[in-house]
Order: C-alpha cells, then sequence, then structure tokens
C-alpha cells in the first residue's frame, strides 16, 4: 500500500538546477520561447518609438531654449532703450522735471518674430485656410444658383470705382504738405529775429491754424460733394489725417530750435530747420514722431515688400468676403423687425464673430504687413508698430500697445504738452481720449456721410471708464473680460453702423435740411411708407 502510494506521488529531483517533473512537465524553455521573442519585437519597436519621440522633443526644446536665448538677448536692449516710453505712459518725470521721449531702435515686429514659431505659423495657415474656403463657398454658390462661375466683386468695384479721383485728391493733398508747409515754414524760420516769442510768431501760428482747419474742411467738403464710397472715403481721411499729424510733428518738433536759434560765436550761419530731404523722408515713413534720423537697416528684401503688399492684397478679398456673407445678406432689407428687440439682439451677436475677424484683418494688413512693407522699402529700422496687445489685461495696456504708431504721436504732442500746461495725469489722458475718440468719429463720418456717434460713446465711454476699472489688473480672467468686450463692441458697431446705413438706402428722408446727416433715420424710419415701396 505504501509501495503504491510512493509510486503515485510526484517525483521531484534537481538535476544540474533544473526542475524536472519525471518528464511529465512541459519544457519552460520550449514554452516560452515564442513569448519571449515577442517581447524582444516588441522591446525594440518601444525603443525606436521612444527614441524618435525623444529625439523631436530636444529638437523642440532646443528651438525653444534657442528662441528664449534670442529673446532674452534682446530684451535688456528693447527695454533700456524704450524704457522711455513706457514710462511716458506712467508719467515719470526725469530729474529735470520733463517727460521722456520716444527713443527708436532696430527691432523687428511682434508677429514678424512670433510666425517664426511653428505654433503661430500655423495659426496664420489656419487663416489662409479660412479665406480659401469663403472663395470656394463663393464659387460653389455661384456655380449652384446660376450654372457657371460668376467673377463678381461688385462690392469692392462700387467702394473704388472712383478711385482716379481718389489719387487725385490724394496728390493735392501731399502735394500741398510740400510746396506749401516746409517752403513757409523755412521762409518764417530764417525771418524770424532771435529772441522770446513776439507778435510775428503769434502771427505765424494763426496762418498755421488757418491752414490746418482749410486741410481738413476742403478734402471733407469734396467727398460730400462726389459721394464716394466707404472705402475711397476711409482711404481719403486716413491719409488726411496722417499727413495732417506729419506735418504737425515736424513743425513742432522744430519750433524749438526755431526759437532757441543762436548764430555761431564765429558768425557762421548753420541751418535753423532740417533739410528737406529728411522732411520728405519722415512724409513716407512708417512714423508720427519726427527726428532728424532714424536707425536704418542695411539693405532691402524686395521679395518681403511684395509678399507683405500681396497680404494687403488678400486681406482686402478677405473682408469682401466676409460683409458679402454675413453683412449685407442681413441688413440689405432693412425693416421694422431689425429694430425690434429680439431682432437687434439676434443682429448684435450675429456680428460678433465677423466684427471681431474684420478687426484681426484689418490690423494685419494696416499695421503688419502695409508698415512692414513701406519700412522695408525705407530701410526704416524701428518696426514695432503694434506690441501684443491681444495679452493685454487691463485696458489701459490695450490702448497703449494696439496701435503704437498713433499712441506714440498722442502721447508726444498731445499729452506731454497738456501735462506741463495743466499737470496731472488723469487730466491728460482724458484730454487724449476725447482728442482722439473725436477723429475716429470724425473718419467715420466722413466715411458713412452720417453722424452716429456710437463709435465716440463707446470710445469716451465705456472704454474710458474701462481703463480705471482693470487698472493694474494682472490676472488672466481680465484678459478674457477684454475679449468679452471686444467681442460685444465690434459687434455693436458692426450692426449699428449697418443698419443705419441700409436705413438711409431704404428709408425715405425726413428732412432735406443739415438735420438728416444729425439724426439716425433707422429711428424714425417711416416702415409704412418702406413696405408700400417695396
Amino acid at each position: 500500500m505504501a509501495e503504491e502510494v510512493n509510486e503515485n506521488q510526484p517525483r521531484h529531483r534537481f538535476s544540474n538546477g533544473n526542475l524536472s517533473n519525471g518528464g511529465n512537465m512541459p519544457d519552460i524553455k520550449k514554452t516560452f520561447s515564442p513569448n519571449l521573442q515577442r517581447i524582444r519585437d516588441q522591446a525594440q519597436i518601444l525603443k525606436s518609438d521612444m527614441m524618435s519621440n525623444l529625439g523631436h522633443q530636444l529638437d523642440e526644446l532646443f528651438e525653444s531654449f534657442v528662441t528664449e536665448v534670442e529673446r532674452i538677448e534682446q530684451e535688456p536692449q528693447v527695454d533700456k532703450n524704450y524704457k522711455a516710453f513706457e514710462s511716458a505712459n506712467k508719467s515719470k518725470k526725469r530729474s529735470d522735471g520733463s517727460l521722456p521721449d520716444k527713443v527708436f531702435v532696430n527691432r523687428r515686429s511682434v508677429l514678424s518674430e512670433l510666425f517664426e514659431v511653428n505654433h503661430i505659423r500655423t495659426i496664420y495657415h489656419i487663416f489662409v485656410a479660412i479665406l480659401i474656403v469663403f472663395s470656394l463657398n463663393t464659387f460653389i454658390h455661384d456655380w449652384i444658383h446660376t450654372g457657371g462661375p460668376v467673377l463678381d466683386f461688385g462690392l469692392i468695384q462700387w467702394n473704388f470705382g472712383q478711385f482716379p479721383r481718389v489719387i487725385a485728391l490724394w496728390l493735392c493733398m501731399k502735394s500741398s504738405t510740400l510746396v506749401i508747409v516746409y517752403p513757409v515754414f523755412h521762409f518764417y524760420a530764417n525771418n524770424r529775429k532771435p529772441g522770446r516769442a513776439r507778435l510775428y510768431d503769434y502771427i505765424w501760428l494763426g496762418i498755421y491754424i488757418i491752414y490746418q482747419m482749410c486741410y481738413l474742411v476742403i478734402p471733407l467738403v469734396y467727398l460730400f460733394d462726389n459721394k464716394f464710397a466707404p472705402a475711397s472715403s476711409i482711404i481719403i481721411t486716413c491719409e488726411q489725417l496722417r499727413l495732417l499729424m506729419k506735418t504737425h510733428a515736424f513743425i513742432r518738433s522744430n519750433i524749438p530750435r526755431v526759437i532757441n536759434y543762436k548764430k555761431n560765436d564765429d558768425g557762421e550761419e548753420r541751418a535753423v530747420i532740417p533739410d528737406f530731404s529728411k522732411y520728405l523722408y519722415f512724409l513716407f515713413a512708417p512714423t508720427l514722431v519726427y527726428q532728424d534720423s532714424y536707425p536704418r537697416t542695411p539693405s532691402i528684401s524686395w521679395r518681403y515688400v511684395v509678399s507683405n503688399f500681396g497680404q494687403v492684397l488678400a486681406c482686402m478679398f478677405y473682408i469682401y468676403y466676409i460683409f458679402e456673407r454675413f453683412c449685407v445678406p442681413v441688413f440689405q432689407n432693412f425693416n421694422r423687425e431689425h429694430v425690434t428687440l429680439k431682432g437687434f439682439m439676434l443682429s448684435v451677436f450675429g456680428c460678433m464673430l465677423p466684427g471681431t475677424l474684420v478687426l484681426f484683418i484689418g490690423f494685419f494688413a494696416i499695421l503688419h504687413s502695409w508698415l512692414n512693407a513701406f519700412a522695408e522699402m525705407l530701410s526704416f529700422g524701428d518696426r514695432l508698430f503694434y506690441k501684443d496687445w491681444w495679452n493685454s489685461t487691463t485696458f489701459a495696456n490695450y490702448y497703449r500697445t494696439w496701435n503704437v504708431v498713433v499712441h506714440d504721436w498722442l502721447y508726444t504732442y498731445v499729452y506731454k504738452d497738456v501735462y506741463y500746461l495743466v499737470g496731472g495725469r488723469a487730466g491728460s489722458m482724458g484730454v487724449v481720449f476725447i482728442f482722439s475718440a473725436i477723429f475716429h468719429e470724425y473718419i467715420l463720418i466722413a466715411t458713412f456721410g452720417f453722424f452716429y456717434p456710437v463709435l465716440f460713446v463707446m470710445f469716451a465711454g465705456a472704454g474710458f471708464g474701462f481703463i480705471f476699472l482693470t487698472d493694474k489688473g494682472t490676472a488672466r480672467g481680465l484678459n478674457v473680460f477684454m475679449w468679452v468686450a471686444l467681442f460685444i463692441g465690434t459687434g455693436l458697431l458692426m450692426c449699428l453702423y449697418s443698419m443705419e446705413w441700409y436705413a438711409r438706402a431704404n428709408c425715405p428722408n425726413s428732412t432735406d435740411n443739415f438735420l438728416d446727416y444729425l439724426i439716425p433715420r433707422s429711428w424714425n424710419c417711416d416702415f409704412t411708407s418702406l413696405k408700400a415701396k417695396s
């Protein structure tokens, strides 16, 4: 019995360190051999993937490191050279009590730097893809409804239909700054007796103010008489104000030189004002702050110039598609529904995205592409035409960084003068805001041909109040608040001005005098006659 039991018990033995069960247990090597080989194959694949991913990540880290090093290397120079302008925003005085001046240095535009980062470049490609989709949408829409492609850019043709007259008026304005401003100022400066201001100076000051008023009024009258389309009108008014600001900058910057002029001790004559070539360069340079010289680049890339002008042209078609698809179909049949609360709210929210796109595209076309093209042609080195306004957490910072070119002019020739005359940061800022809001509204009056001060109220009212509401804020939530305010603001502007434009096109006017330009027709439209007319 014991023998049987022993025979039925498994016989374990160790032989050369191997475990066996008397031949009944399968060989472990043979059993796990295919599994081990599969694990080795998977390990090799994993190793290859890890090395590939690691190499890619190291490349990205290295590129980021190089970009950060370049930024750090540039920061001390930019901050040092531009510290005067930054501190000017806070109205900090120098040791002698004067406010700092604008300092020009060689630097690239912010987007030019950012486009070297692949992730930011991809966002640019997305906008290009959207433009292509808009073009395909228009092409397919025309094909389905007409049976073939219809290359009808009627909105563009209408806006630029009087382009020869636009060029003629621009040449007249430009010529006046060349053949009137500089020669007359040169005559005044060289015939003035050295010393403090006298009656002679005040007479010439009055002549200068009269010239500025005529420069504002005459082109405006010409626009209204010829009924220019909005795009043509905005070109004229923007160029009018640009040249007006440049002539004022040149004269205001050189008046102290004229007043304080003294002959050399040896009796040798020296120039009272800068020579004409410096004035001529300033008229075309992409800045509104005058200096005798600016940082220059060593060479000109004409390929870069052509690419920037090409981007401006593409942006023009981009805006055309936005208005053609999102604005005109909504408002061209203006009726009672547009002025009801429900219809108005739907229109405002429907205009927010298109309005913000127009804001983006207009910013990119003018403040980046157009100004960089002229800067490249003129070898102008300082190309900080804007800053990273999209990261702003306060409206004060947004206003300073959105359009650095205009902000520099307002600070140098308005803020500083008011600060010296009146004193106080808040009062000087208020004057600057009112001044800026008036001329923004002036552009819209000349563009649309009617007075509807929506932008003025938003700019000088809510826009000015938001400065103190978000003052010194750093939370990222304030950046979200800024973007929400921009979306709502652009939606309101696009909706209200579109409603008024088409109300004036569809509703009969109730007055035939000057009051028709001042009374919003969308508020008092006679819808019964509008229905009968339709």
